[in-house]
């Protein structure tokens, strides 16, 4: 049958990227509904042939595709993490890895009926996680910092570490004695781990020496950089299988650790091209599925997938935990969360056709309890984690805390109005006067700038949903709310408008480096620190059926809303561009002019059951040291 690339193509791209836009409207994980449309594009509707579409390719196309990801997310370790999480971590991609081996062959030998060979290389291989799966997870569930960094170490250490084993049980099983199969494992280990780290971070010290001896244009430092992951990953493979992955990974860590030359322009350019990755890889991951083949094995494959997710993980977990610092309920959810994906898949595949092919019996189910295995798991937890980590107290149900950039007086009040409807506030400031009154006045701190290395890493991303940069330069907003956009999305970050000048807006910035710009249009930093000086209250006013918008602004005709919380708590910073409609049930939280602190009698008989919340005032003045610990666990 002739299969028209292009078309194909474009339903896997167009397909794979819709269905992540989908999935975070409706705010479930990705790689569900991307499993989904790839079955629906394939086997159901059979008009997507991956096979026939790539041939030969499809499995090198896959690979690079995968190191591309593990070098994006080998990106997004801090060796700070690691020091916090390293012995979990170690324990969980060694002693871990060979708990969930063991089991998982015996298992498989037992029930499945497989011979002890090939149930030793099936329990190899559903061993591998891998950012591919564990990441868009962890972007959706947002659990606790420390579960968070161990979950993330783990995912995208032992792709490198499971690929290894399957291709030495591989190896073994082709018909290496006892005697050399030992030597054959060691020797394997030892050279994937030098040729690994030699050419991984030697790709990374050449790539940072010509960053930083300018040889490169500013428009060829993301093509140069996808060039060197895809030429490292190769010819470490060629030197010794599988060590690719290895070497991309540690190159992306060595690059993300180094302070030589600024990355984060790559380090955005991989995040986008991690999307589209993604988008491809799983549909064409779903479009392969062979759905008669399954037919026969989902029996056996869903106790066998039972038995993974609730005994050998949870076993693998505590064996790697034991006198660890962990609290049992990140001990707990962690034994929850080991999805597989696409490494699991493409390594069955490989390994399937050959063993077939050498004549192996039943090396043809490995592909089918494998697939069992990646959609049975990404399907238990990617519907099940966010809730199992909000009911172990490890996650949130949403994301409402609110981070302030700037402790300014007239700003802690707002905190702490904030901070009285139970939103949790954080206060971000270089100034150490500053942070110490707001401090005094019982607001959570944390002494950095915001645009340091140092509060992006320390800051505790676990319930952070808004960033407000309310200084009093223009730039310093523009840069925080830059920054902060692939960690919050564009939608959450906001500043203050620009100052304004002789009544003329001053743009300092131009328009594509700003964030949505926050309140009352012209309410600039100057502004609102002069209203607060003259007088200007916080307001917090409860709706009701009685008491409604209207009822509000009647009463208080030049009021400016700042928030608007609903009955569910969920937190709407106002924007000034924003129509405000809030209805009954929420909490309109407004700044009141010193020209209406006092309403007319007729108006106020409209509030009469609407108690102010005013915001204290005035605040002690004593410096008091603060600690970058101090920001751990204000979410």
């Amino acid at each position: 049958m002739k299969v028209d690339i292009l078309v194909n193509l474009a339903i896997i791209l167009a397909g794979g990227i819709g269905a992540q836009w989908l999935a975070w409207r409706l705010r479930i994980p990705s790689i569900l509904l991307l499993l989904l449309g790839g079955v629906l594009v394939g086997p159901v509707l059979r008009v997507v042939h991956p096979d026939q579409m790539l041939g030969e390719l499809f499995f090198p196309v896959i690979s690079l595709c995968v190191a591309v990801i593990l070098f994006e997310g080998g990106m997004s370790l801090r060796l700070a993490e690691f020091k916090r999480v390293g012995r979990v971590v170690r324990n969980l991609v060694s002693l871990g890895v060979l708990v969930t081996w063991a089991l998982a062959a015996l298992i498989g030998h037992l029930l499945l009926g497989l011979s002890l060979s090939l149930a030793l290389l099936l329990g190899a291989i559903v061993v591998v996680s891998g950012p591919t799966v564990v990441g868009p997870l962890l972007r959706q569930v947002r659990p606790a910092k420390r579960v968070g960094e161990v979950l993330k170490w783990e995912g995208i250490l032992i792709d490198p570490v499971g690929a290894l084993l399957a291709l030495l049980v591989f190896e073994v099983i082709l018909g290496a004695s006892a005697k050399d199969a030992a030597v054959l494992v060691v020797s394997g280990v030892a050279k994937t781990l030098l040729i690994g780290a030699f050419v991984g971070l030697g790709g990374a010290a050449l790539l940072l020496v010509a960053l930083w001896r300018y040889w490169i244009p500013n428009t060829l430092h993301n093509p140069v950089a996808l060039m060197f992951v895809i030429a490292v990953f190769t010819v470490s493979q060629r030197l010794q299988p599988e060590s690719g992955l290895l070497a991309v990974t540690l190159m992306g860590i060595a690059l993300a650790n180094q302070r030589v030359v600024p990355i984060r322009h790559i380090i955005e350019f991989k995040e986008s091209l991690r999307a589209i990755l993604l988008a491809g890889l799983f549909i064409l991951l779903g479009a392969r599925l062979n759905l008669a083949e399954l037919q026969f094995e989902w029996l056996p494959g869903l106790l066998f997938l039972g038995l993974l997710v609730l005994l050998v993980r949870p076993l693998a977990v505590l064996a790697s935990t034991l006198g660890t610092v962990l609290l049992w309920r990140e001990r707990a959810f962690l034994a929850w969360v080991a999805p597989r994906g696409i490494v699991a898949a493409a390594i069955a595949s490989v390994f399937s056709i050959r063993l077939a092919g050498e004549g192996l019996q039943h090396a043809e189910r490995l592909v089918p309890l494998t697939f069992i295995i990646i959609i049975g798991t990404v399907t238990i937890y990617g519907l099940t984690a966010a809730p199992v980590a909000r009911l172990l107290g490890v996650g949130q149900s949403r994301q409402q805390g609110i981070v302030l950039v700037g402790a300014y007086a007239w700003v802690c009040r707002i905190a702490r109005a904030l901070q009285e409807q139970g939103v949790p506030v954080l206060l971000v400031d270089s100034n150490y006067q500053q942070l110490a009154t707001a401090q005094q006045a019982g607001l959570p701190t944390f002494h950095a700038s915001i645009l340091s290395d140092h509060a992006e890493e320390e800051i505790e991303a676990a319930g952070v949903g808004h960033l407000l940069a309310l200084t009093a330069n223009d730039e310093v907003n523009s840069l925080a709310v830059q920054r902060y956009a692939h960690i919050l999305g564009g939608s959450r970050v906001y500043q203050l408008p620009p100052k304004v000048v002789d009544g003329t807006r001053l743009e300092t910035v131009a328009l594509h480096q700003r964030g949505r710009l926050l309140f009352g249009k012209g309410l600039t930093f100057s502004s609102l620190q002069t209203l607060f000086t003259e007088g200007g209250t916080i307001k917090t006013s409860k709706l009701t059926a009685d008491f409604t918008y209207r009822d509000l602004q009647r009463a208080y005709p030049h009021h400016i809303p700042l928030f608007v919380i609903d009955r569910r708590c969920a937190v709407q910073v106002v924007t000034a561009d924003a129509r405000l409609k809030p209805s009954s049930g929420a909490t309109v939280i407004s700044l009141i002019p010193p020209e209406e602190k006092e309403a007319s009698p007729e108006a106020r008989a409209g509030t009469v059951d609407q108690e102010d919340v005013q915001v204290v005032a005035a605040m002690p003045s004593v410096a008091l040291p603060t600690t970058a610990g101090d920001v751990a666990g204000q979410f």
